[in-house]
């Protein structure tokens, strides 16, 4: 018995080794496979990283200044040096109105004539105009505003020529950000461009294996052949599951070393989490490759609920949280949103472990039933 035991091990690991090697080099012969798994995440990491930002900066502004004083120009300077608005004086708010109406500026802050006046009796006040097109945008570029005249405001106070009233604010704000000091939007968006590249190489390339194989009529072949429902399965994950850490590994590179986003946490938990997501996306890939015969059909599934989900309904582009309550319980279905939740944690937080280990938690119970399901789905194509 004892001796039967090793052998029979020794059978199964050459069998799924054969399946491995057959499917790398199937994989390695389509081209498909080395642009959705190379070419793609380097495109997708530099798009992300290089061309998409959700920091406001160059505002064109027009600072209309109706008071020759030096409180006055104070305002404009703090404008002019600001990397956040692109200035430009303008004699009238006509000419200014004129400009917003054409697009030319998106806010227009105007100095009265009677502030350096009302400034000595502390109720100076400077008017902005912000174009509400965007809304978001205009309050990031509103909250800009405030913060440079409270700014102009405080260098008067510093060099004692007038009191802070004199920006048209009481007291000078004092602010600080917590994990992101940098105030990069890039710190926010590389955690989340990890959780999109995995999900495209572990579920949409596994989702076409089984559904390629059908069309092609190979999978046939494996009806006669002594493997099992778990071999099989083993033997298609294990090169996309590489594939997918390679993947993982290419985006840790690119944020710390291209972006210079930190990574604060444990690299073990990391690569923990990531090990988890990455058998999720597997799991559900290769579960709709094993339902449905047509790789293209399968493609389309899998990005219609693997893909989208992830883009939309895991906090990775807006927080979930100023969403309607029924879009944000469907989002708690997505697998996503916890590893997104655990990838900003661990690269800009460190080890909290009261958010660590429920959400990884969440995705292993996820794993476990979709290999289950993926399996039971396997073995009744089989038959």
């Amino acid at each position: 018995m004892s001796a039967s035991h090793p052998s029979a091990l020794g059978a199964k690991a050459r069998r799924v080794g054969a399946l491995i090697r057959k499917e790398i080099r199937q994989a390695s012969r389509d081209p498909s496979s080395f642009a959705i798994g190379v070419v793609l995440p380097l495109m997708l990491i530099l798009l992300f990283g290089y061309a998409l930002s959700l920091d406001v900066k160059n505002v064109p502004v027009a600072v209309v200044l109706e008071d020759s004083s030096s409180q006055a120009s104070e305002i404009a300077a703090s404008f002019q040096m600001s990397g956040y608005f692109n200035t430009r004086v303008t004699p009238s708010m006509r000419e200014a109105k004129e400009l917003m109406l054409a697009s030319q500026v998106s806010a227009i802050v105007r100095v009265p004539a009677d502030f350096a006046r009302r400034a000595q009796q502390g109720d100076a006040s400077v008017e902005v105009l912000v174009n509400g097109i965007d809304g978001n945008t205009a309050r990031i570029v509103e909250a800009y505003a405030d913060a440079a005249v409270a700014q102009a405001g405080a260098r008067q106070a510093a060099e004692g020529g007038a009191d802070p009233t004199t920006a048209g604010g009481q007291a000078t704000v004092e602010s600080q950000l917590w994990f992101n000091s940098a105030d990069d939007s890039r710190y926010f968006l590389v955690p989340g461009l990890i959780v999109l590249i995995i999900t495209l190489i572990g579920a949409f390339m596994t989702s076409m294996v089984v559904a390629r194989e059908w069309e092609r009529g190979t999978f046939e072949a494996l009806f006669v052949t002594p493997v099992r429902t778990d071999e099989i399965l083993l033997g298609k994950v294990a090169p996309y599951f590489l594939l997918g850490f390679g993947g993982l590994l290419l985006c840790l590179f690119a944020a710390r070393f291209m972006f210079h986003v930190p990574i604060r946490g444990s690299l073990t938990t990391l690569m923990a989490a990531s090990t988890l997501y990455l058998l999720v996306s597997v799991a559900t890939g290769l579960l709709i490759s094993s339902s449905l015969k047509s790789q293209f059909l399968a493609s389309q599934v899998t990005l219609l609920v693997t893909y989208m989900p992830a883009l939309m309904l895991s906090g990775f582009i807006y927080d979930l949280r100023s969403v309607p309550l029924g879009v944000r319980l469907v989002s708690y279905l997505v697998p996503a949103r916890y590893f997104v939740s655990l990838l900003q944690t661990l690269f800009l937080a460190g080890d909290v472990w009261s958010i660590v280990l429920p959400n990884c938690a969440v995705l292993a119970v996820i794993a476990v039933v979709m290999l289950v399901f993926t399996r039971r789905a396997t073995r009744k194509v089989l038959g």
